[in-house]
């Protein structure tokens, strides 16, 4: 097994297709000063990263590696401290770059009082959408999410999985080329999870790029064509999913490998 996880170093996607997110040496560091004194912590360091058109990349790693920290700097919510994002060959802060993708947090939240309904005429209208194609529209996205039936409840009446639903729905709605999405089977159940696992691979099938983050090894397997383990603000690897079950490499194996090295400094 240690000659595999070897083999694994890096490997990259065919270069055919567009490059629809580039990380180049991204850096992130957070500064706080107090009474004077400055501290500073990593958020992430040197992440170069290419994701191609029609991928999904699953990014994987222990609580507080930087996997959030590293979706808010693509998603230009966070200036990087040096290195660049870009989406479509756009810098992820400019507008043009942010209409072109479609967002689910790990916690989405909405006002309670609105109905699903209400809500996706509200990001609609935020977003700039056309009057004229929006009730469609959500229809559209509602049905893909299984959520017809509720389009009129408030928010407060919803489930986690439920709410998790509605904030796929938002994201799809104006019908993005690449969707981020952070932890998208947080609390769910297991029906819950087998669904949202459903919907993303018919979402990339239908042509969309994805890029998400997850504590599921066996959810990021299933879903990914490739997997980054982040650890300490570092991609300490980067495995393609297909050439893994080639070579027999169990990646849940090869994640508590690179973790348990990292945190006693071992890696080489």
């Amino acid at each position: 097994m240690q000659n595999s996880f070897r083999k694994c170093k890096i490997i990259r996607m065919a270069n055919d297709k567009p490059v629809v997110l580039e990380l180049d040496n991204l850096t992130k560091i957070y500064r706080k000063s107090h009474l004077g004194r400055t501290q500073t912590s990593r958020g992430v360091e040197n992440i170069s990263l290419k994701i191609r058109e029609g991928e999904v990349f699953g990014l994987i790693g222990p609580n507080g590696a930087g996997k959030t920290t590293l979706i808010k700097s693509i998603l230009g919510l966070l200036f990087p401290t040096s290195g660049d994002v870009k989406i479509f060959g756009i810098p992820a802060s400019q507008s043009d770059a942010r209409k072109r993708v479609g967002f689910l947090p790990e916690v989405p939240y909405f006002y309670r009082y609105l109905s699903a309904k209400e809500v996706l005429e509200f990001y609609g209208n935020l977003s700039g959408m056309s009057r004229a194609t929006l009730p469609a529209r959500i229809e559209e996205v509602l049905k893909m999410v299984r959520m017809s039936e509720h389009a009129a409840r408030p928010m407060r009446e919803f489930s986690k999985g439920m709410l998790q639903r509605v904030g796929l729905a938002q994201a799809m709605l104006h019908n993005p080329d690449i969707l981020i999405f952070d932890e998208p089977a947080g609390g769910l159940d297991p029906i819950g999870i087998r669904e949202m696992r459903e919907l993303m691979i018919a979402l990339n099938k239908s042509g969309k790029t994805i890029f998400f983050s997850s504590h599921s090894i066996s959810e990021i397997e299933k879903v990914s064509h490739r997997v980054g383990i982040i650890v300490r603000g570092n991609i300490k690897q980067i495995i393609s999913v297909e050439e893994a079950h080639k070579t027999g490499i169990n990646l849940e194996e090869l994640f508590i490998k690179i973790v348990t090295d990292e945190m006693k400094g071992e890696v080489k």
